[in-house]
């Protein structure tokens, strides 16, 4: 799927991201606030985003019995994965990728991947810290690749 145009959504509590790879090259990203407001507010935008950046395929989280999400954050999820279905497009679940120590591990192996992304990197929180809102930028790319990198 490296020559599609994948636009892959992740969901973590009060924010939305996308980021949207054009033959596996990133070309856009977004972190948006507003997006989590409600589940009719993540389809309204995940619609928007969809008409603007025309992908061929919209990547979502799988979402299984043993997620550690909350429940808002899956109705969110759920939102964005009906709005796929609906589209005229593929859509694709898949389950989120743990191939690394940690979010932070992650995001930099990534970085280095994705170079545009180095500013975004999160550093590693302290247990009394929010997690920082750039690490579902990651967790997208992360979603991202498992379909691009795997079904070639």
């Amino acid at each position: 799927m490296a020559g599609r145009r994948v636009l892959s959504v992740a969901v973590a509590s009060g924010r939305v991201s996308y980021v949207f790879l054009v033959k596996g090259t990133l070309y856009s990203w977004r972190i948006s606030r507003q997006a989590s407001k409600s589940p009719a507010e993540t389809a309204r935008m995940v619609e928007s985003w969809i008409h603007q950046l025309r992908p061929d395929v919209v990547v979502t989280e799988t979402i299984t019995k043993h997620c550690r999400k909350g429940e808002t954050t899956i109705a969110l999820i759920e939102a964005v994965a009906r709005v796929a279905t609906d589209a005229p497009l593929l859509d694709v679940s898949v389950s989120r990728p743990h191939r690394y120590r940690n979010k932070y591990v992650e995001a930099e192996a990534l970085a280095d991947r994705f170079t545009e992304l180095r500013p975004w990197v999160p550093k590693p929180r302290k247990s009394w810290d929010s997690e920082p809102r750039s690490t579902t930028l990651f967790e997208a790319l992360a979603l991202a690749l498992e379909v691009i990198d795997q079904r070639d």
